[in-house]
């Protein structure tokens, strides 16, 4: 459906409604249908003004596209965001339309369902106007504003104090494939339900289990749950966030996954101890270079991986591995047996570097997926449990993933590998440690990894704006204040845990545990029960159950440096001066080695960085973009504001009562190019090794994995990029759940799979192929044929078809993957 005739659409069921709703003989009476008839109403305003502002930006994003053939960047995410919350109202109207005369139909409901759409509706026409100003600022059609001051500042600033509990109630995953939206109410009720019953240095086990009991509220109030959400994300602390997301290692979740994941017969944790070791230079064989231990921030400390293999290999049952593995107070992780086969050592190792935002996670939640990968692609995997932030912020993490790469391949023979092929594989953050640790082992003068695929990588971490990070506004899974705050903990700018004031005994914490568990337990039974016999108490009770949670979330908050003011730009020096111990360390300890790389440098400047479009390009485009790009509107005469009007006079967004608690990474470590990729000078990416990139449509990340695909191809290294559409960040770890993720995570083992055939059938140097449908890789695809997608941009181009209405465009190097934008909402 065309712009012009989905608005046709939506003016046309609003004004149906209206009509009936508005009280005529025939017409219903009482509060609800007036509600209605306001929010027919004032969706009708928002799109006649959204209407204009979608079809400019139709126009003019495909300039921003990395290749023609592959339709992604934030603009045109933004937009089919407003389009799917647009085709929401419809369906919903209609629905709305066939069933208004039923005996059965719930007018308080549909009324309170339309009115979240329209709330979402309204903040959406803010992002879009936001979206213009960054049109209008940016130079050379880059899809980043340049400075953390300035543009990327009111945004910040807007955020903190636009209303976002609509994105997380009703309306939650909107955008996202219906398959999906029952695994992120799961996910946001579990929030919600944490958050009221955190506590600092409580066991997770024992909140989670509290939560259980008390979230009965948040799943039949969605405007609770969305008010609730809004708060949580805005004002706890990365300690909060790193406890949520770690639920996952918990023995009896991890128990589930495993027994639903594929059976592996090697599944060992293993500690590496810290000791220094030679490895070859490539140029030179017969010199050697030094590998240093991890010591940045904690000191030198041992390196914790886990190796995953399908099938037990010659090597891995050895003395010499099993004297480094750990015990994990589980199930024996290998399976060895009298009549064992062994088979023979693999050509090719994966290196995988989980995510997790830096902070939180290990290869334990990432097992299901990797246990299957290590089925389909037949190859031992070693992940790697790197030291997480704040307690280890970086460089801390690159260099135990260094020094893990490194080790794998000094010590190959008691991997089940034969030392051949590697090939590195990460997702979120472990994306991002997966390029820099090959830009390190290009700085060392080591092996280089035969190719790297990262899945929605973080690859700038810098507040700069983008289209695709306004995103973060309403997304479930990435909220700009979490992302924020786990960027700063990386930087090193996020305080560390605080110390118990008293030793406190495991039985003593489990005589807590289970007293408040007690407790718990009486008063959630209640709340729910009556809570179901009689619907209008929730209504009525929020205030004060609002208030109540607010009161416990408050009294468990940790003290972080984000209840401090925002540092202002000119200020930044003297902070970093202010921080010099942390900061020495974590600059100096990348430029110490006496074998780094002689273009190491803390700071780049966006000039060194030559991912602009050309002039003449800049011309070109120019004309288009005028009409779409707008400048900040002026404000009111003889008024002065604090801060410059973003929106258009006579439009206002929804505010929070309380503006979210924010602050900047303002440390200069955050563009040092071994922390943010995309700010590396040209010469640090020649030489990288075949890089592919799988992002996702709807990921606040998008815009980084775009222009870092476009810089790679500025600079001649072979780059491709995939983007999965209707799916949110992360779906590694939601692969088991659904058909579209399950296909999602198919492309990621197919690009491992380009891997491994570009290095057995390498191209002759400095050549490109066009695309070859390969027959002869059939049988490794469970979603259509693999195509060669090392190479650089080709002419060719072709379309595959994957089961389920997913499609995948091959051409100009690239993959798409696009599931069709479904409609389901439920009356």
């Amino acid at each position: 459906m065309d712009t012009k005739s989905l608005f046709a659409a939506l003016y046309s069921v609003c004004e149906e409604n209206a009509t009936f709703f508005s009280g005529g003989p025939n017409g219903p009476q009482g509060d609800a249908a007036l509600r209605m008839v306001d929010t027919m109403m004032l969706i009708q305003e928002h799109a006649h003004s959204l209407e204009p502002v979608v079809s400019g930006f139709a126009a003019v994003y495909h300039h921003f596209d990395f290749d023609p053939h592959i339709p992604a960047n934030g603009y045109r995410s933004l937009v089919k965001v407003v389009r799917c919350c647009i085709l929401h109202i419809i369906h919903k109207g209609r629905y709305i339309t066939t069933n208004r005369r039923s005996i059965f139909f719930r007018a308080a409901h549909n009324a309170r369902e339309m009115e979240a759409y329209c709330s979402a509706l309204c903040q959406l026409r803010a992002l879009l106007y936001l979206a213009q100003r960054l049109l209008h600022d940016n130079s050379h059609g880059n899809l980043f504003f340049h400075e953390e001051s300035g543009l990327s500042q009111s945004f910040v600033r807007e955020y903190s104090s636009m209303h976002k509990g609509c994105f997380y109630g009703r309306c939650l995953g909107f955008q996202f494939t219906p398959a999906i939206r029952p695994c992120l109410q799961t996910i946001a009720i579990g929030l919600v339900a944490f958050g009221e019953n955190y506590r600092p240095h409580q066991s997770g086990i024992g909140v989670a289990a509290s939560s259980f009991f008390t979230s009965g509220k948040y799943a039949i109030d969605p405007e609770l749950r969305g008010a609730e959400f809004e708060r949580i994300t805005q004002n706890l602390d990365v300690h909060f966030w790193k406890a949520f997301w770690n639920i996952t290692e918990t023995e009896v979740l991890s128990g589930l996954a495993s027994m639903t994941s594929t059976q592996v017969k090697v599944n060992r944790a293993i500690s590496v101890p810290p000791v220094p070791f030679d490895l070859p230079l490539v140029a030179d064989p017969h010199l050697t270079v030094t590998i240093a231990v991890p010591s940045a921030h904690t000191g030198p400390g041992p390196v914790q991986m886990r190796l995953i293999s399908y099938e037990l290999r010659e090597g891995q049952d050895s003395e010499a591995l099993l004297s480094l593995s750990r015990s994990e107070g589980g199930a024996v992780s290998l399976s060895l047996g009298m009549k064992t086969k062994r088979s023979p050592p693999s050509r090719w190792l994966v290196v995988h570097y989980h995510g997790g935002g830096f902070v939180a996670q290990t290869s334990k939640s990432h097992e299901p997926y990797l246990k299957s990968w290590s089925q389909e692609l037949g190859v031992p995997i070693l992940s790697v449990d790197y030291s997480l932030a704040p307690e280890a912020p970086f460089p801390r993490a690159l260099e135990e993933c260094f020094y893990a790469y490194c080790w794998a391949i000094k010590n190959h023979q008691l991997l089940g590998w034969t030392g051949e092929n590697v090939c590195l594989a990460g997702d979120s953050a472990g994306g991002n440690l997966c390029i820099t640790t090959s830009m390190r082992a290009a700085s060392h003068g080591v092996r280089m990894p035969d190719g790297v695929v990262a899945a929605y990588p973080a690859i700038l971490l810098t507040a700069y704006a983008s289209p695709s990070r306004l995103l973060t506004l309403f997304d479930p899974l990435l909220p700009l204040s979490v992302l924020t705050r786990c960027l700063s903990a990386y930087a090193g700018e996020e305080a560390q845990a605080e110390k118990q004031v008293e030793k406190v005994s495991t039985l003593s914490m489990v005589r807590r545990d289970t007293a408040s568990l007690l407790t718990h337990i009486k008063q959630g039974a209640s709340n729910w029960i009556h809570s179901l016999l009689d619907p209008t108490r929730a209504d009525t009770t929020n205030l004060a159950t609002t208030g109540k949670v607010r009161k416990s979330v408050s009294e468990a908050s940790i003290v972080s440096p984000h209840s401090d003011p925002p540092v202002p730009p000119e200020q930044a020096s003297g902070f970093s001066l202010r921080k010099e111990p942390l900061k020495s360390h974590t600059c100096q300890d990348l430029a110490s080695h006496a074998n780094s790389t002689p273009f190491f440098r803390p700071l780049i400047s966006p000039e060194e960085v030559s991912f602009f479009l050309s002039e003449e390009e800049e011309v070109f485009i120019s004309e288009a973009l005028s009409s779409v790009a707008i400048p900040p509107p002026e404000g009111e005469e003889g008024v002065e504001l604090e801060h410059p009007r973003e929106f258009p006079l006579g439009f206002e967004p929804l505010r929070s009562e309380k503006l979210a608690e924010m602050k900047l990474a303002t440390s200069p470590v955050v563009r040092n190019p071994y922390m943010s990729p995309l700010l590396a000078p040209d010469n640090m990416l020649r030489g990288l090794p075949p890089i592919h990139l799988v992002a996702c449509a709807l990921d606040p990340m998008l815009d980084d994995s775009v222009m870092f695909a476009k810089r790679l191809r500025n600079v001649n290294q072979p780059v491709t990029l995939c983007v999965v559409d209707d799916l949110p960040h992360g779906f590694l770890s939601l692969s088991q759940l659904s058909r579209e993720t399950r296909e999602a995570a198919n492309v990621c083992v197919n690009r491992i799979k380009d891997v491994f055939s570009q290095q057995d059938s390498p191209p002759e140097p400095r050549k490109h192929r066009k695309l070859e449908r390969t027959n002869h890789c059939a049988s490794f695809s469970t979603t259509g044929d693999p195509e060669k997608l090392f190479e650089s941009p080709v002419p060719d181009k072709e379309l595959l078809v994957v089961g389920g209405g997913a499609t995948i465009l091959d051409g100009e190097g690239l993959v798409d993957v696009a599931t069709q934008n479904n409609v389901d909402v439920v009356g």
